[in-house]
């Protein structure tokens, strides 16, 4: 049985891999709250869930649509028929002409409400994940703008109604561990933001399914001799508030990961696992020299992220083991991110490039460069380093080494750029890269390319 807050009120369910947003409409009667995409792009179905974090209640907006019951257990859940009409977001609303067909607007409201509730004033980026065909955004912004210091109504106790649920799944990472090896064919869920679209989008129904967001061991940030260890379970959002002050470059490119409901959502840990070759994670972190622990029952094991990868779908993980950390080694700041897509916002890499490299003297003294989105696994660009280690950090230099971009990769032709595009996109990186660094020309990012 789930066991969670819904509108200030205890609510059960029994289904747990049920939509949080088929739950509120279905069989709630909640209607406020829309369907629209279905997948977590639109930001129709956006509801604020609070829950403890680091000994205090955070409020995030979220996607309805692709979060399940399960991952709903002691948590507390408010949609858009809590706030009563008089919220100050609301009112704003109303007097900023911020609404015309009205679907996208209960969404709207929410990520507004969760972020006045937060104290958060970057608008824009707490607005990138709700599309409005109607408005042109600019009334919402004005919206939020005027609500920036208004009280935050009164509302519920949560911290005390959700100390007061019952406990239920997995809370502790011992017992998960012992219980994942015996059953390794079941379906692990973080954030749900891609095991969300095997359920609503190719309408299939794993057989089992392990949550694991109250495992709170999986959500820690340590800092470490040596470095800095985030669990695999660390949100997104988290994460890069993590990386702002230590590699602001990786930080700026979590700000266009997905959009805020599901940088609220996702984890670390499920963007590794998932394995794919445009994820936006692992090319900063395979250029950071970063690694996983891996566990199974009570065993661990450390590898390099960047042998995790070993062919399209393919990783190095035993039935029964899962990623329980990563690690990130102590290091000066010399990252640079890159993340190429067509929108800037709330958009999948076309390639996603990430340079490590050092210099001392005007010499190359550590090059670490890695790419997603050029081959089938998130890949070093080996030949391209080595053409750079030793060399004299000037343009002759970055030349030569661009040439070696053809020996380290072969990129495919999709419906995001075609392989000779992607090439001289990641020969261009460097050379941007350089520019940078040396001061030698201001770049200005224009349209969807940083």
């Amino acid at each position: 049985m789930i066991s969670f807050v819904l509108n200030g009120a205890v609510t059960e369910a029994e289904n747990a891999s049920m939509t949080l947003l088929d739950f509120i409409r279905l069989e709630r009667g909640l209607t406020g709250t829309k369907e629209g995409c279905n997948e977590g792009d639109c930001g129709a179905c956006t509801v604020q869930v609070a829950a403890m974090e680091d000994g205090r209640i955070v409020h995030r907006a979220v996607n309805a649509c692709v979060l399940l019951l399960g991952q709903m257990q002691g948590k507390s859940v408010t949609t858009v028929e809590a706030l009563g009409g008089d919220h100050p977001v609301q009112v704003a609303m109303v007097e900023h002409h911020g609404s015309q067909c009205g679907f996208c607007t209960p969404g709207i409201v929410m990520s507004l409400v969760s972020a006045h509730r937060e104290g958060r004033q970057d608008h824009a980026d707490v607005l990138a994940g709700n599309l409005c065909r109607c408005t042109g955004y600019a009334p919402i912004l004005r919206a939020a703008k005027a609500v920036e210091d208004q009280p935050v109504p009164k509302g519920a106790d949560e911290a005390a109604l959700i100390a007061a649920l019952p406990g239920a799944g997995f809370t502790e990472l011992e017992a998960f561990a012992g219980w994942y090896e015996k059953n390794p064919d079941a379906t692990l869920v973080a954030g749900a933001t891609e095991v969300g679209l095997v359920l609503t989008k190719e309408l299939k129904q794993p057989a089992r399914l392990a949550f694991l967001n109250r495992i709170t061991a999986l959500q820690n940030i340590e800092h470490e001799i040596g470095g800095m260890r985030i669990g695999a379970g660390v949100l997104l959002a988290r994460l890069r508030g993590a990386m702002v002050g230590k590699y602001p470059q990786f930080a700026e490119m979590l700000r266009r990961f997905g959009s805020v409901q599901v940088r609220n959502s996702a984890t670390l840990g499920g963007n590794i696992a998932n394995g794919s070759p445009i994820a936006d994670t692992p090319p900063a972190l395979i250029a950071l020299e970063a690694s996983l622990t891996l566990r199974k029952g009570e065993a661990r094991r450390e590898i390099l992220l960047e042998d995790f990868y070993l062919d399209y779908g393919v990783q190095d993980r035993a039935e029964g083991e899962f990623i329980e950390s990563i690690f990130i080694p102590e290091q000066a700041d010399t990252l640079g991110v890159y993340k190429i897509s067509k929108r800037f916002d709330q958009d999948i890499s076309a390639l996603c490039g990430a340079f490590n490299i050092a210099i001392a003297d005007g010499i190359v003294t550590k090059a670490r460069i890695a790419f997603g989105g050029m081959a089938a696994t998130p890949r070093r660009a080996k030949a391209v380093e080595a053409a750079l280690l030793g060399q004299r950090w000037n343009e002759a230099t970055i030349t030569k080494a661009q040439a070696e971009f053809t020996r380290d990769y072969t990129p495919i032709s999709d419906q995001r750029g075609s392989a000779a595009y992607r090439l001289v996109l990641a020969q261009n990186l460097l050379k941007r890269f350089y520019l940078e660094q040396t001061g030698i020309e201001q770049v200005r990012v224009v349209g969807g390319a940083s």
